[in-house]
């Protein structure tokens, strides 16, 4: 019996495809960073996606060695980043449209999703009075 399944493993070809990806990271790397620098306004999370994107993709292809799979797996995976970034852009494109991001249960000065709140200055207490100016602690 034997135990040959008729695959040769060519280790210096896996070793080659093994650095490329791993120069690829590494560029992908040294590009997130550089864009970090860079103030691209509103498109700052746009280019951070995109190549966020990138590199799992790279991973996915490699590392989970869809390149040389079956393509309907290929098809899957590329459909799940589409879904992802589909579902991103709504959520961006709902934050986009809204006027405030502070809760409408959450009143002035008070705790909400961990983080105080704190009024714009001159802003009316609740209740409706406007806040004391502070004592002056001289003596």
């Amino acid at each position: 019996m034997s135990s040959h399944n008729g695959h040769t493993i060519d280790f210096k070809k896996e070793g080659r495809a093994h650095l490329l990806t791993l120069l690829t990271l590494l560029f992908l790397t040294i590009v997130t960073v550089g864009a970090s620098y860079i103030d691209f306004g509103s498109g700052n999370i746009v280019i951070a996606l995109v190549i966020a994107t990138m590199k799992a993709s790279v991973v996915a292809l490699f590392f989970m060695h869809l390149l040389h799979d079956k393509p309907v797996n290929s098809v899957i995976a590329v459909s799940g980043f589409l879904f992802l970034g589909l579902f991103l852009t709504f959520v961006l494109l709902d934050l986009g449209y809204r006027k405030d991001s502070i809760p409408r249960n959450c009143a002035p000065g008070a705790l909400c999703s961990g983080s105080r709140v704190v009024p714009p200055a001159g802003a009316a207490a609740p209740g409706g009075a406007t806040p004391a100016p502070a004592a002056d602690k001289r003596e």
